[in-house]
């Protein structure tokens, strides 16, 4: 590699004697999680959401417990959950901003897990999930967050794994005993609904606690 001059004399930068053009400077690379199937138990699997998934996914988003804590689009399509499970999913993964899986039941849609709010220099990372009607009761949550915390800690080497849950959400907060989360406090409002602001417990699991 040499340096070249202008006509003016000025420095143009690095050309390649084999190519005889200024290099592109290398951008470093974003960090992101692997595309990658988690396997919970025998039943259920942590994958990726497909375009086949949107009448499903449409479905179980219409429920009221769901609708109570998450504030989603009225309506919600299957054309834009197909988009959603396609595009946006992909979109967050490849952008290092975090993971969503869907929860798999004998093959079937039986939820959504997801990670957000990465931070990558901090190894610290927040969990989020909801469960359809009609896969709920059975452990099939706290399974899911157990597994994917414990990918995080275990193969990612993150330090510390958080969930955010509104107090008045008594089932959620049971899926984060479950799984092995320790309830730290309270962040007051913290969080939104469309019934309006919220406060968030806040749960961790942390490297080096052990297995749950």
């Amino acid at each position: 590699m040499a340096g070249s001059r202008t006509a003016d004399g000025l420095e143009r930068g690095p050309v390649s004697r084999l190519e005889g053009r200024p290099t592109q400077p290398t951008r470093p690379a974003v960090p992101c999680l692997p595309d990658a199937v988690l396997p919970v138990d025998a039943t259920t699997a942590l994958t990726a959401f497909s375009l086949a998934d949107g009448p499903a996914l449409a479905a179980a988003v219409a429920d009221l417990e769901i609708r109570r804590w998450l504030p989603l689009p009225r309506p919600y399509t299957v054309q834009l959950a197909g988009r959603w499970a396609t595009e946006s999913t992909e979109s967050i993964r490849a952008s290092g901003a975090g993971l969503v899986r869907c929860i798999r039941v004998g093959g079937s849609l039986a939820g959504c897990i997801d990670v957000k709010r990465v931070d990558w220099r901090a190894c610290t990372a927040e969990i989020g999930y909801w469960l359809a009607p009609e896969f709920r009761g059975q452990g099939h949550a706290s399974a899911a967050v157990r597994a994917l915390s414990s990918w995080l800690l275990d193969v990612h080497s993150f330090e510390r794994v958080e969930l955010r849950i509104a107090t008045g959400n008594s089932a959620s907060a049971r899926v984060a005993s479950h799984a092995g989360f320790v309830r730290e406090g309270v962040a007051r409002n913290a969080g939104s609904t469309d019934d309006g602001r919220v406060d968030l417990a806040v749960w961790s699991r942390i490297a080096g606690e052990g297995r749950v």
